[in-house]
């Protein structure tokens, strides 16, 4: 019985992400202050969906569950999100927000909820093979900050300067990602050299 509701609330807690990672997305841009203004810029990016999609898959020990629970996390934080936009809707300048909504909402919901299953499914999966000890795991474990590298650096080079606090934001994220991907390798690399040296010490007893 214990077991069943621990894996229950580990579901919903799950779901749950999906609906804050999607709130904040389609909330920030609504109001006019640094905090938000970064808040968004790190939840419209595509890394860090990618990023809960794997967490939620690398909590998960069933392969199967890993897939169908991130892809239907990050379902659940597009409907939130599109939700949001069309409840409360904020038009780009020279726009009118209810033809904004009309023609962007059904279509950006469905799109981006095929994205989630599509791209949240693997990533779910991908977190799961992360939870392999050593090296075995390791590429899957350098595969988030591989992605927040990538998606960043692309960024910077071609919207510098373009979005408020935009350049900061993502110059910080791209060397938080260069340090976890050091930090991943090199406690992989000092559990290998730990084991080593037990080995050694056995062998010499």
């Amino acid at each position: 019985m214990n077991s069943s509701r621990t894996r229950a609330m580990s579901i919903f807690l799950a779901l749950v992400a999906g609906a804050v990672i999607g709130a904040l997305g389609a909330l920030s841009g609504k109001f006019d202050t640094p905090i938000f203004h970064i808040t968004g810029l790190v939840f419209s990016g595509g890394w860090s969906w990618a990023c809960l999609a794997f967490l939620v898959g690398y909590a998960r020990r069933s392969k199967i569950e890993s897939a169908v629970l991130a892809s239907s996390t990050l379902a659940v934080g597009v409907v939130v999100y599109y939700t949001l936009k069309w409840l409360s809707p904020v038009a780009p300048i020279g726009m009118s927000a209810d033809g904004m909504e009309v023609e962007g909402v059904s279509s950006g919901m469905l799109a981006w909820g095929i994205a989630a299953f599509l791209f949240g499914a693997p990533m779910g999966l991908f977190g799961n093979l992360a939870r392999i000890p050593g090296i075995g795991g390791l590429l899957f474990r350098l595969l988030v900050p591989l992605i927040a590298f990538v998606e960043t650096s692309a960024r910077l080079e071609a919207e510098a300067g373009n979005a408020a606090f935009g350049d900061v934001t993502w110059g910080t994220i791209r060397v938080l990602a260069v340090l976890i991907a050091l930090a991943l390798v090199g406690h992989v690399v000092w559990g290998w050299a730990r084991s080593a040296r037990k080995r050694e010490s056995q062998a010499s007893h």
